[in-house]
């Protein structure tokens, strides 16, 4: 078995990891979701670098989101990764814009890769890990790791805090420099930031994850559960009419 549609208990260790890759690469967007990522900030440092022209360093980080976006249309794909990224570099175009400082249009973003860290460590110590509210759903498990799959949650916390450590990491990195460094020094140590951090998380996550039990469909569960039901109405419904006809027969 190597989809997500149907984990089993019995699940090998070569399936369970197949699975786990497939789900993660599903959740953050594989090699694709990356260049989409990186691209707009790649853009906007290199033409600042060679210029230093933020008004169209601006536009053309914007442009190419846009871009993106339009492809992703035209080929009837998911847009949950370009439009991210367009909100993100819109985000950064209008900060920048405002203030008239280059370095701001990474601002958005370092603050919400900072929001987001705390995010993925202040869940994790609720009981609630961020990283498996995310892929949940992509499993076909909902919540059901929470009270009926301990082993997945205790996966689900350590992957989770790895993504918060790592997040929080890179911000030690970046703020300091947002006060320090000028613009072009900012945005190539960003640029540079942006897949490494990444796949560690993604690796350790799907190093987690492939280790822990299987995922519970509760989808099946569901769709079974409304077919026992279906059938027990039928037999009911067999019975009364079984019951009806052998009235008539007595009364005759």
């Amino acid at each position: 078995m190597t989809s997500l549609d149907k984990p089993t208990d019995d699940t090998s260790a070569d399936d369970a990891r197949a699975v786990t890759e497939a789900a993660l690469f599903e959740a953050f967007g594989g090699v694709r979701g990356m260049v989409e990522t990186v691209l707009p900030g790649l853009l906007f440092v290199t033409i600042y670098t060679i210029n230093k022209d933020l008004h169209l360093s601006a536009i053309a980080a914007l442009a190419v989101s846009l871009v993106l976006v339009v492809v992703r249309l035209a080929m009837k794909d998911t847009v949950k990764h370009a439009f991210s990224g367009v909100f993100g570099v819109a985000f950064g175009v209008v900060f920048a814009m405002m203030t008239g400082n280059a370095k701001d249009f990474y601002l958005p973003g370092m603050l919400y890769t900072l929001g987001l860290g705390l995010a993925y460590i202040v869940t994790t110590l609720c009981g609630v890990p961020l990283i498996g509210l995310i892929l949940g759903p992509v499993f076909k498990e909902n919540l059901s790791w929470r009270t009926r799959n301990p082993g997945r949650k205790k996966a689900y916390a350590k992957a989770s805090w790895a993504w918060g450590l790592i997040l929080l990491a890179k911000c030690a990195i970046l703020f300091p420099l947002y006060w320090w460094a000028d613009t072009t020094q900012l945005g190539w140590v960003l640029v540079a930031l942006k897949i490494p951090p990444f796949l560690l998380a993604v690796w350790l996550t799907w190093v987690f994850l492939a280790k822990a039990p299987a995922p519970i469909d509760v989808f099946a569960e569901m769709e079974a559960e409304e077919r026992a039901e279906q059938e027990r109405q039928a037999a009911r419904a067999a019975e009364g009419d079984g019951a009806t006809g052998g009235r008539h027969r007595k009364d005759a």
